[in-house]
């Protein structure tokens, strides 16, 4: 079959999918791309086959990677695939960073998932100390995966529970939504529950992280979490409960919602 046949054959309402897994996962020539030679029989079924199971699982755990920030990271059914809105995160912890402190800093990734966070922010900062944690053994297996090479810690924890060194950052896209709160079936049927709901309204690990800030924070700190669009309010409220003196910023992704919220002491 001819490329051009191919992209004819598929249905528009499949066609987003399609390019995808045509661009991240075929491995096409430019011959056969440019439509020249015909793409073989068993690149066609392996298409087709992934391009219907697209329709209940994601393109990325089918694929087994995702493009963040520049880099490809692996990406496996035990952890949360990454979105543009981290990426929003990231930027913009870079930035306060670069702001906020003149010396080399310890920054922790709390539930690191892929550890696409943590790990990017040392790719683009090589003099910071980075540290991973996550309860989820498998989902550390996958972190690790993605670090090959680079030298940062991992810890098995529960939040902080078993991290005693002290952090000038602390940094974390921790479960939000509510047990409640209802989601895109294929994000519910596929991703790891462990990585997508929280208790209290989606607010409980913001409030154990914050309640247990102080004992691994250096007196300048900065927290950076993503958050839930209705849910700035509740978190300011929490961290003006559990910590003194403290500047809070909050920004909006570029769908123009609440999304991220950087608290760090006042100088």
């Amino acid at each position: 079959m001819l490329y051009k046949d191919l992209i004819k054959s598929i249905k528009q309402e499949n066609i987003k999918n399609a390019l995808y897994l045509i661009d991240n996962y075929l491995d096409l020539t430019k011959e056969e791309k440019e439509s020249k030679v015909k793409i073989s029989l068993k690149k066609v079924i392996k298409f087709k086959i992934a391009l219907n199971k697209s329709k209940k699982f994601p393109l990325q755990y089918i694929i087994g990677n995702v493009n963040f920030y520049g880099y490809t990271y692996k990406v496996t059914k035990n952890v949360l695939i990454p979105r543009f809105e981290t990426e929003e995160l990231v930027e913009n912890t870079i930035k306060i960073i670069n702001q906020h402190f003149d010396k080399c800093i310890n920054v922790i990734d709390i539930g690191t998932g892929s550890g696409c966070i943590g790990l990017t922010l040392k790719k683009e900062l090589p003099n910071i100390s980075v540290t991973l944690t996550d309860i989820s053994k498998k989902a550390l297996k996958v972190a690790k995966e993605n670090a090959k090479g680079m030298d940062v810690t991992f810890i098995y924890s529960d939040i902080l529970k078993n991290v005693e060194s002290k952090y000038d950052v602390i940094i974390s896209n921790p479960p939000y939504i509510s047990y409640d709160e209802e989601i895109m079936d294929i994000v519910k049927n596929n991703e790891p529950r462990i990585a997508l709901y929280a208790k209290n309204n989606g607010l409980y690990y913001y409030e154990e992280i914050l309640k247990n800030a102080k004992k691994v924070l250096n007196d300048n700190f900065l927290i950076a979490f993503e958050m839930g669009c209705n849910q700035k309010e509740a978190i300011k409220k929490l961290a003006h409960k559990y910590l003194n003196n403290i500047e809070i910023i909050c920004k909006r992704d570029l769908s123009n919602k609440d999304r991220m919220i950087f608290i760090m002491n006042k100088k």
